[in-house]
C-alpha cells in the first residue's frame, strides 16, 4: 500500500509538469494575436498609468528609449492572484465562493513546501532537524493544511450549488463542471478525515514526505489516508488536461495579450511574423468574409465584398 501510494505522487506530479508544459509549448506557439489596445498597461510610467495613457502619446516615441516599469505589473498580478480583482469588479457574485476556494489552494501548496522543507533539510542537515525552528514548522503547517482544506471544500461546496441552481450560470455549466468541483470535494474530504483519523502508529505528514523521499516502505500508512493521497494526485495529474490549467492561459492573456504593447518596427521579428500570417488561408463560416480556403488573408484583406456582390 505504501508504495502504492509514493508512485501514485510521483506519477501524479511528473503528468502534472508534463501536462503544464505541453500547454506552455502549445499557448506560446499560437499566431499573434490581433491588438486589443486596452490602457493603462500597468508596466508603463506610473504618472501615465494614473490617466490611463501610454508612450504613445509621447512626440516621436519611436526615437526615444522605453521603460519597463515591473513594480506596476506585479501589483496587479498580486492583487489579481491573491484577491481575484478581476472577479470582485466583474462579477462579485462568484467572488467569495472562489475566493475561499483558491485561497484554500494556496495555503495546501504553502502546505506541501513547508511539509517538503521540515522533511527534507533534516536528511540533510541531521542537526537541524532537532531545533525548535523544524516543530514550530511542523504546528505551521498542521494549521495551513487543516485551514485550506476547509476553505477550498467550502469553495467548492459553494460554488457548485450556485452552478446547480443560479439559472444565469446555467447556460456555461456543463457536466464536467460538477465533475471537477465534486473531484475536488471527494479528494480534499479523504485525505482530512484520513490523515484526522489515521491510526496512532501511522505515519504523519512530516514522516510520509521523508518517506516518499527515500522510498521508505516501511513506515505505516492509514487506509483511508492512502485513499485520499491516491485521489489528490490523480486530481494533480489531471488539473493541465482541463479548463482548470487557466492559470497558464491566464499569464498568456495578460502578458501576451492585455500587456502587450510592443511597436512593430520595420524589419523586425514582429513584421517577419505577420508577414507569414497573410499567407494562411482561413476557412471561417462567414460567408461575408469569403474566408473559404482558398483565399490568402492578403487576397481578403484586399478585396471589397460589397462590390463582389453586386456583381
Amino acid at each position: 500500500m505504501t508504495i502504492m501510494v509514493y508512485v501514485a505522487i510521483y506519477l501524479g506530479l511528473l503528468i502534472f509538469v508534463i501536462g503544464c508544459v505541453r500547454r506552455v509549448i502549445e499557448y506560446a506557439s499560437m499566431p499573434r494575436h490581433l491588438r486589443w489596445e486596452l490602457y493603462p498597461v500597468p508596466h508603463e510610467d506610473p504618472s501615465r498609468v494614473a490617466h490611463g495613457g501610454s508612450y504613445f502619446e509621447t512626440s516621436e516615441w519611436w526615437l526615444k528609449p522605453r521603460h519597463f516599469h515591473m513594480a506596476g505589473e506585479l501589483r496587479v498580478m498580486f492583487a489579481e492572484i491573491m484577491f481575484l480583482r478581476g472577479l470582485w469588479e466583474h462579477n462579485r457574485r462568484l467572488w467569495l465562493p472562489s475566493f475561499l476556494f483558491h485561497f484554500g489552494l494556496y495555503l495546501l501548496i504553502g502546505t506541501v513546501v513547508l511539509i517538503t522543507c521540515g522533511a527534507a533539510i533534516p536528511l540533510f542537515m541531521p542537526s537541524v532537524g532537532s531545533s525548535s525552528l523544524w516543530v514550530a514548522l511542523a504546528d505551521l503547517y498542521t494549521v495551513t493544511g487543516y485551514a485550506g482544506a476547509a476553505l477550498s471544500t467550502v469553495g467548492a461546496v459553494v460554488l457548485l450549488w450556485r452552478r446547480a441552481a443560479d439559472a444565469e450560470l446555467k447556460n456555461y455549466t456543463k457536466p464536467g463542471d460538477f465533475f471537477n468541483l465534486i473531484f475536488f470535494i471527494v479528494a480534499f474530504g479523504a485525505i482530512v478525515a484520513g490523515y484526522a483519523l489515521r491510526p496512532p502508529a501511522s505515519a504523519g505528514a512530516g514522516e510520509l514526505v521523508s518517506g516518499a523521499i527515500r522510498f521508505n516502505k516501511d513506515i505505516s500508512l492509514g487506509r483511508l489516508f492512502s485513499a485520499g493521497l491516491v485521489l489528490a494526485s490523480a486530481l494533480v495529474a489531471y488539473i493541465p488536461f482541463t479548463h482548470m490549467a487557466h492559470f497558464i492561459a491566464k499569464y498568456f492573456t495578460y502578458h501576451a495579450v492585455r500587456w502587450d504593447d510592443q511597436p512593430s518596427v520595420r524589419g523586425g521579428a514582429m513584421e517577419s511574423r505577420v508577414t507569414g500570417y497573410l499567407g494562411y488561408r482561413p476557412t471561417w463560416s462567414a460567408e461575408h468574409v469569403g474566408a473559404d480556403g482558398k483565399k490568402t488573408w492578403v487576397d481578403i484583406a484586399t478585396a471589397n465584398p460589397a462590390q463582389e456582390v453586386r456583381k
